[in-house]
């Protein structure tokens, strides 16, 4: 797969034959295997495109450029242009995330939600329904570079430059637990049982954190 002109930066798995890509050369493609052309290129950033995840009914597509923006695809409608804009962030998103929620997901009857995650310092909750913004969780001082959803939906975990990681209560954007670590943050991810919290550090070093409401 070489439709990319510049370096390759995320992939995200559809199903077992289609998968999405971003790059640096500002664009979203929608591969399958045994295609040899895209079956769908979306144009819409102005930057480096950071991430790519498909929502869990595999219909939407969400992306993220160094431009300021996050954009949501209706890859099922095949519709060139965003279904959503999302252009209240200041700086850079470097990460989104979908919240296992809604169609297609193990809670399907709780609202499905976008987070996308900035070097603005903030975390943002999204409307996946008519694109407004739900919440800004704004405790962050430095950039912040992984969020991830418990696998309820309920809480979200955000990790950021300078060992700072926050969860957050999703129904009201209430900041629940605090954890401060040596280094900085790259990734975040609860276990199954949402019990527990594993947090990536720049310092050498992954601390698990217990979490009970």
């Amino acid at each position: 797969f070489m439709h990319h002109t510049a370096p390759a930066l995320d992939v995200d798995w559809k199903d077992d034959m289609t998968f999405a890509s971003c790059s640096t050369d500002k664009t979203v493609l929608i591969c399958k295997v045994g295609s040899n052309v895209p079956l769908h290129q979306f144009r819409g950033h102005n930057d480096e495109v950071n991430a790519v995840k498909w929502d869990p009914s595999g219909n939407l597509l969400a992306s993220c450029s160094d431009d300021s923006t996050a954009k949501v695809w209706n890859v099922a409608s095949g519709n060139p242009d965003p279904l959503f804009d999302f252009t209240s962030h200041k700086q850079e998103i470097y990460t989104v995330k979908w919240s296992p929620t809604g169609p297609g997901s193990k809670n399907p009857n709780k609202p499905r939600m976008l987070a996308t995650a900035s070097f603005d310092s903030t975390v943002r909750l999204w409307n996946a329904q008519d694109g407004s913004c739900i919440a800004v969780l704004s405790r962050h001082r430095e950039s912040v570079y992984s969020v991830a959803f418990s696998p309820s939906g309920d809480y979200l975990a955000s990790g950021s430059l300078a060992g700072q990681l926050y969860v957050w209560r999703v129904k009201d954007g209430k900041n629940i637990k605090n954890f401060k670590g040596q280094g900085d943050i790259f990734e975040v991810a609860w276990n199954k049982e949402e019990t527990r919290i594993a947090a990536c550090f720049s310092s050498n070093v992954v601390n698990v954190i217990d979490f009970k409401v």
